[in-house]
């Protein structure tokens, strides 16, 4: 059986957070999930994931989606392998795959292929590399006909060995037994006293143990975080390998300033996403639409031809032909049927608005049911909090509801029903009804004359 050692157990002391250092995000996952997508993806039926720093962090992420080992010294990405022998030693058969928690890029499509030729060629070692414009900083891959000669580190390499563009990415494919083997026979006998991985390929190669490489057509896969910047160069990396992603799909950009899409989500061709635009999570949008500018939309589906201008959308769902903004909030478990027109300063909640509905401007409309083509005018307020329990509206199809209506839920308005502007409404209205609340208009005469008088 094969398996896989995710190294996730440094601190990240750069980044000036006491967060574990896989756990920063890229595209609002943590580069952990990145890693723990791709070996999910290529089917490796069992991982250990070794944490260190704040570890607890990670573990209640994690929960049981797969077993934990603990480092409580960071002396080297060697010792942090060992702390999975226990977990090796429970399948000693087949081959070991260890990666970086911190280097998120790493694709399923490399593990495949990197896994079928360790076995093809019968390595007790296969490095993981990749070809590179500028390698500086990185260990070169010396190679022989049959395999590897070694890697030399950049401080150490001569001329001729820094001008070697594939570099060692840090994975490795290990048989699982000979990895078990070579941990045992590492030293820290360096100037940091730490237990390199690295010197497992050495000792590998000494010992005429068969190694080799696999060049990964993603060269990506080398790249990591040290600091903020190397975050924010890993982000713009992603980013914008999403949005060509969604381009060759047929998603329109006429510019992608602000924009920001994780790579969960899914979007209909002939879509436009307009700048300042955030979309997350398992949001899923149709064709035709136009998305933004300045959206931020997360877990809503979004059918086709629909234009949300300056619109907050979460956790609902936005039906085809909808027309929304600027300024809308939707908030969770919403529902904006076909055809409807939400405009400036409303905000929806816990709802169902009908089909070719208009909700104008200046509205709250929270746990309701809204009929189909019904008219809400300005300043208008479902009341649904008493201050111990929410309670529900119900507004029947081609209702009117004037301008500054409060209705005090839980309260049912009939079809084709009126409200006055102003009313506050306590009680149910019939069908066909309308519904007056205004009282005795009082006219004081010279009031403001008197009032200024006083004042002077």
């Amino acid at each position: 059986m094969n398996q896989a050692v995710i190294l996730a157990g440094g601190q990240g002391k750069r980044m000036k957070a006491p967060i574990p250092k896989p756990m920063f995000k890229v595209l609002g996952e943590p580069m952990l999930e990145w890693v723990l997508g791709a070996c999910e993806e290529a089917k490796i039926p069992r991982i250990c994931v070794i944490t260190g720093y704040e570890a607890q962090q990670i573990t209640d992420y994690l929960g049981d989606r797969c077993e934990t080992a603990y480092q409580a010294e960071r002396l080297g990405t060697g010792h942090a392998v060992m702390q999975a022998i226990p977990f090796l030693e429970q399948n000693t058969e087949g081959n070991t795959l260890v990666l970086c928690g911190d280097a998120p890029f790493i694709d399923s499509e490399t593990i495949m292929n990197s896994l079928e030729r360790h076995i093809s060629e019968h390595n007790a070692v296969t490095v993981i590399t990749a070809n590179v414009e500028n390698p500086f900083g990185y260990g070169r891959i010396l190679r022989t006909d049959s395999g590897i000669a070694g890697i030399v580190e950049e401080k150490d390499a001569t001329d001729a060995q820094r001008a070697i563009h594939e570099i060692n990415s840090g994975c490795y494919w290990f048989r699982t037994q000979s990895l078990i083997g070579l941990l045992g026979k590492i030293t820290n006998d360096n100037k940091q006293h730490e237990y390199y991985l690295t010197d497992t390929v050495a000792i590998a190669i000494d010992e005429n143990m068969r190694t080799g490489a696999y060049c990964s057509g993603n060269p990506d896969v080398v790249l990591g975080a040290n600091d903020r910047k190397g975050l924010l160069a890993l982000n713009t990396a992603a980013r914008m390998a999403v949005l060509r992603r969604h381009m060759d799909n047929g998603v329109g950009f006429t510019c992608t300033d602000g924009i920001i899409i994780e790579r969960s989500v899914k979007i209909g061709a002939g879509t436009e996403i307009l700048p300042g635009t955030i979309l997350r999570g398992n949001t899923v949008i149709g064709e035709n639409c136009t998305i933004g500018p300045n959206c931020v939309i997360e877990n809503t589906e979004i059918g086709d031809n629909v234009s949300l201008n300056t619109v907050q959308a979460y956790d609902s769902r936005i039906d085809s032909g909808v027309k929304m903004g600027p300024y809308v909030h939707v908030r969770p478990n919403s529902h904006i049927c076909s055809g409807a027109a939400i405009g400036d300063f409303v905000e929806i909640k816990n709802s169902e608005i009908g089909s070719g509905t208009m909700i104008a401007h200046l509205a709250y409309i929270g746990d309701s049911d809204v009929g189909r083509k019904v008219n809400i005018g300005c300043g208008c307020v479902t009341v649904n909090f008493d201050g111990v329990k929410k309670s529900r509206c119900e507004i029947g199809d081609h209702a009117f509801v004037g301008c500054n209506t409060n209705l005090i839920a839980p309260v049912k308005l009939g079809k084709e029903c009126y409200t006055a502007a102003g009313a506050t409404v306590t009680t149910d209205i019939p069908d066909y009804a309308l519904a007056i609340d205004r009282g005795k208009l009082e006219i004081k005469e010279g009031y403001t004359l008197r009032k200024f008088a006083k004042l002077k």
